[in-house]
């Protein structure tokens, strides 16, 4: 993939953000590859995404930064750039199931993502095997019933010591305390089912099929302290009906949860996600 910087801005909206931008990297003879914009109407807030041939500046990232800093200050900006030579580092949280843990290992092992996984941590033993053949690390930090605290603070003692840009939550079965959750805003990913608020708690899909529901489908977000009530990043449904058995919509289920995940993940990597209030403007 060719080097590029990603220029992400927000900020309230007003005549000639895009031309003192725009003119900013013609100046400096910058080709400009891609380029978003958008202005919710409602809050009047402005948002861009612009991608830049890293080669095309005759300066580094660090240099971009200090120069458009007065740029930035003149329209009130909340902005950063993402240098693309640099991956992203992303630490995975699962439990047992393996479906979305193992196509994101796929996806990584091909080269399809782009992203560096300097571990994986989950609260069974259950995935190591499998991890460990990517050759990857994996730590397990057993879950008491009673002592959850423990198991928490080792958690968060093991993601410190990784320093991840984005932690994903790939079917990791328990409910990350408001402490972790504060520490990464914007920088936590789960997926789950889209029954909710709806068939909360165990089999979520026997449930459904009980109230002979004829959509299915995935949520991934953003995580907050408020259980599975973050930003939203993306979502897909699949249609069932009433030949389909509990274990055909188990199935669906956690073939869309898949993609979802794969697509939110991706959509953050490349920086794509800009987040809003308790809603996302996504550059797709």
């Amino acid at each position: 993939m060719e080097r590029a910087y990603r220029l992400i801005i927000s900020c309230p909206d007003q005549i000639g953000i895009v031309a003192a931008v725009s003119d900013f990297i013609a100046g400096h003879r910058g080709w400009i590859t891609e380029a978003h914009h958008y202005t919710d109407p409602a809050s009047q807030w402005f948002f861009m995404r612009y991608v830049v041939r890293a080669e095309s500046l005759p300066f580094g990232i660090d240099e971009l930064q200090r120069l458009f800093t007065p740029v930035a200050e003149h329209f009130g900006m909340q902005w950063r750039v993402h240098d693309t030579g640099v991956r992203k580092r992303v630490v995975l949280l699962a439990s047992r199931q393996a479906h979305c843990l193992s196509d994101l290992l796929y996806r990584w092992r091909s080269g399809e993502m782009a992203m560096d996984i300097p571990c994986v941590l989950s609260n069974h033993d259950d995935l190591r095997g499998y991890v460990e053949w990517h050759g990857l690390r994996y730590c397990h930090f057993p879950v008491d019933p009673a002592r959850k605290v423990d198991h928490f603070r080792a958690l968060e003692q093991a993601l410190a010591e990784t320093a991840p840009d984005l932690i994903v939550l790939a079917r990791y079965m328990q409910i990350l305390p408001e402490p972790i959750c504060a520490r990464y805003p914007g920088r936590i990913i789960n997926i789950h089912h889209s029954f909710l608020p709806s068939f909360v708690g165990a089999r979520p899909y026997h449930q459904a099929s009980a109230r002979g529901v004829k959509l299915i489908g995935a949520t991934c977000h953003y995580v907050t302290a408020e259980l599975d009530a973050g930003p939203i990043i993306e979502q897909d449904v699949v249609r069932v009906g009433h030949h389909n058995t509990v274990e055909d919509m188990i199935r669906l289920g956690k073939d869309v949860e898949k993609q979802v995940l794969a697509r939110g993940l991706r959509f953050h990597l490349e920086d794509r996600v800009l987040l809003h209030g308790n809603k996302t403007i996504v550059f797709a």
